[in-house]
């Protein structure tokens, strides 16, 4: 389980991602299941829209995300 200080050291690293990144990450999250979005979707979603999806997946799915620039989980 996540904890407090967990979700905080999430939320600062997805704040300081690009919307490339967030949306690259939106575009490729396997776990526990894909999401599905497509690219023209999350093109016309405002930068903080991004950022809340990608932060409920990541805490959703309790797993690390797939770049290394995120690994604030506690496993």
């Amino acid at each position: 389980m996540l904890t407090d200080i967990d979700i905080e050291m999430l939320c600062t690293a997805i704040a300081q991602m690009s919307r490339h990144e967030i949306k690259d990450q939106l575009l490729h999250f396997e776990y526990p299941l894909p999401l599905d979005f497509t690219e023209e979707y999350l093109e016309g979603l405002d930068l903080e829209r991004l950022r809340h999806i990608l932060l409920a997946a990541l805490i959703t799915a309790k797993q690390k995300p797939i770049t290394s620039n995120i690994s604030y989980f506690s496993e």
